[in-house]
């Protein structure tokens, strides 16, 4: 695993986002002006023997993009990692910084995109780039993880080649809808759920409330037998 997050982090392969990481590294957000941003693509956070993962869509420019750790340093990190503390998946409600003691256990948290995007939306071509580093990295984890949790829809939908690429299965058709608690059941694949993304916009306007994630966390980690 760590061969792998250290080969995610000096990819180069998409020349638009490369180019975004890099400027937003450069000119920085006021709040951030001291800091030196890591300005890379953002490599998991988590055990190599995760039962659960969490999928999301990418970092966030002036979260994972400056701090190098997914979901840190940004408020859906803040939810996200609070949620996690509550459910007794992390050992700490908050994730500000590489650096700041956070543990997560049975738990792998990984992006479609591994690269901050403009406007947090990546293109197709983007997105197929980068579906190898998802892929060998749930090879990595796939004799132990039992369930994914999709942040988004995004995310959602990028689930489906991994089937194909890593259990060999063919995703099903039509593709289950996306939606908060949706659940689909594979035969020798984890279980995925929906979730909402913990994103400003779903949780400031109480679109995705902290009772609604606890409850896709309980639900995850019974069907993935973790206490």
């Amino acid at each position: 695993m760590a061969d792998l997050d250290a080969a995610v982090s000096d990819c180069f392969a998409c020349p638009r986002l490369v180019q975004w990481r890099e400027e937003v590294a450069r000119t920085r957000r006021a709040a951030f002006r001291d800091q030196e941003y890591w300005g890379r693509p953002v490599p998991g956070l988590g055990t190599g023997d995760a039962r659960i993962a969490i999928l999301g869509l990418a970092p966030a420019a002036h979260g994972g993009n400056r701090t190098g750790r997914i979901f840190t340093g940004d408020r859906s990190g803040d939810v996200l990692f609070a949620a996690l503390h509550r459910a007794g998946l992390a050992n700490q409600p908050t994730s500000v910084a590489a650096d700041d003691g956070l543990t997560v256990r049975d738990l792998r948290i990984f992006s479609a995109v591994r690269c901050a995007p403009p406007d947090n939306k990546p293109t197709p071509l983007e997105r197929d780039t980068c579906a190898p580093w998802l892929h060998r990295e749930v090879t990595l984890i796939r004799p132990t993880l039992r369930v994914v949790v999709a942040l988004g829809a995004f995310a959602w939908a990028a689930w489906w080649p991994v089937l194909q690429a890593v259990y060999g299965q063919r995703p099903p058709s039509p593709r289950p809808a996306f939606g908060h608690g949706a659940h689909w059941s594979g035969t020798n694949a984890p279980d995925l759920l929906g979730c909402y993304h913990v994103s400003q916009q779903n949780t400031f306007t109480g679109r995705l409330t902290p009772e609604m994630l606890d409850d896709v966390f309980g639900q995850a980690k019974q069907l993935a037998g973790v206490d």
